[in-house]
Order: structure tokens, then sequence, then C-alpha cells
């Protein structure tokens, strides 16, 4: 039976002490009814031991916000509102852009910086991506901070050094109590949408970059305390391997988040 309580709260990994996420990136899909209908069917299949295995996150577009945070608080569904994007600057003339503030009004408790898309389509630097984590922190919301390498530089095994200065341009300034709240998406650019995942051990190779870097500015005790999902082509026969591996501790998911069918799927692998 689904559960029927927001006091229903996921468990810190026996393994690490790091409390597992699981968040569906639904993209630039689904209007704001389409999304009510998937977040209502997404918790009528959820069991109380599915939200104590894992935390869940949904990341509507921003035109399903208001509408998916009433849809939570009203029905006391303990799934966490993300947001997809922001922009680092807190108000002005900065035409079609979304500020941390807006979204912390919203109830939003983790927003997504620097995917793949954003820094390859629209151009975000690795300086942009610091200083909208900053952002998203300064109003005590969690940012889930994406990095990976391109096919080519995967192919002139590069993928380590991509990572490490991705993580070193974000946590490099930053305080040690604030980094240990960040989040981490390691997300391999060649296996987003192309249905061919990295594997298992490509994403520990990956989750071990991010530590690495991390530890470098601040020690390994914060470094052990950051999450760290996998996201690129996650779907439900893929899912137990990459959690299975003691360096990840969650899943970023994107087209297999966009019904509940298989996003229910994935949780429960």
């Amino acid at each position: 039976m689904a559960a029927r309580s927001r006091d229903v709260v996921a468990k810190p990994n026996p393994r690490n002490g790091r409390c597992r996420l699981i968040s569906g990136n639904w993209k630039m899909n689904l209007n704001h009814l389409e999304a009510i209908s998937l977040v209502q069917k997404l918790h009528y299949s959820l069991r109380d031991s599915d939200y104590q295995f894992t935390e869940i996150s949904v990341h509507p577009p921003f035109t399903a916000l208001r509408s998916i945070q009433l849809l939570l608080e009203t029905d006391r569904i303990p799934i966490s509102l993300g947001a997809q994007n922001c922009y680092f600057e807190g108000s002005g003339a900065y035409t079609g852009e979304v500020s941390a503030s807006m979204l912390s009004k919203l109830g939003v408790k983790y927003v997504i910086v620097g995917h793949s898309e954003r820094r390859d389509i629209f151009g975000e630097s690795d300086e942009d991506v610091a200083m909208k984590a900053n952002a998203v922190l300064g109003l005590q919301m969690t940012p889930i901070v994406c990095v990976g390498e391109s096919l080519s530089q995967r192919e002139r095994f590069e993928t380590e050094g991509v990572i490490q200065s991705q993580v070193d341009a974000v946590v490099a300034a930053m305080s040690s109590e604030l980094c240990e709240q960040l989040v981490f998406a390691y997300e391999p650019k060649w296996a987003i949408g192309s249905g061919v995942p990295a594997e298992p051990a490509d994403a520990v190779v990956g989750a071990n970059a991010v530590r690495s870097a991390i530890a470098k500015h601040h020690g390994e005790d914060v470094s052990s305390k950051v999450r760290i999902q996998y996201g690129g082509s996650v779907n439900s026969a893929n899912a137990k391997e990459f959690l299975d591996q003691g360096e990840i501790d969650g899943l970023l998911v994107g087209g297999a988040s966009l019904t509940a069918e298989a996003f229910t799927a994935v949780i429960q692998a």
C-alpha cells in the first residue's frame, strides 16, 4: 500500500551512512496536469518501504512547480520537490530566468545545476555552475551539481581530469560546511539519452573522481559525507547494479521518470 504520510523518511544506507536519493528529471516534458497525474500514480504505486529505502525527488518544468507543491503538501506525499535549473542573480532584468529565491518560496528542496544539456546547449561554464550552486545554497536548498565527460574526452582518457576540474570550480572557494550539503550527479555525456549507460565500474570511476576533488580541498571526512548520484540512460534493468556500488548514493533519472510505471520500476528495482 502507498505511504500516506510525509512522516515516512528515508533511512541512511548502513554501508556508508549516506541517505540515497533517486531524482526524476522531467526536462521539457509534461504540462502541469500531466505532472499532477504522474505524481498521484507514482505515490499510489510506491510502498512505505520504498520511501524508507531512498529519498525521492521530482523535477518538473517551472510551469508545474506550484501545482506539484500543492499536491505534495495537501496529500502529505513524502516526495521532495525539485527544480531543473535557476539563475545565479537574485532579481533583475534577466528575461526568461528564474531565481533561487523564487524557487525557495515554492518549497523546492533540490535544484539541478550544470546539467550537460545546460552546459552544451546553453553554453554554461564551470563558473556559471559554481555561482548557481552558491545561489541555491544561499536559500537553504540543495544543489544537484552535474558533472561528466564527453565521448571524445573519454576516448582521450580525460575522464578523471574533466570531472575534477568541474568539481574544483564549485568547491574550491566554498566552506567545508556548505560542501557537505552538496549532491553531485556523475552523468557521462556519452550515456545521456543514448540508451547506452555506463557500466557500474565506469560510474565508480566517476564517483571516485568527484570525491578525490572534494578531498583535495576539504579533506576525506567532508568528501565521505557528500552524496553522489549516477545519471545516464538509467532504467529498471540497470538501476540496482548502480546502487549496489558503494560509492553511488542515488540516481538521476531522465526518460524512465516520465511515466509512473517506469519510475516506480526504477525505484523498486
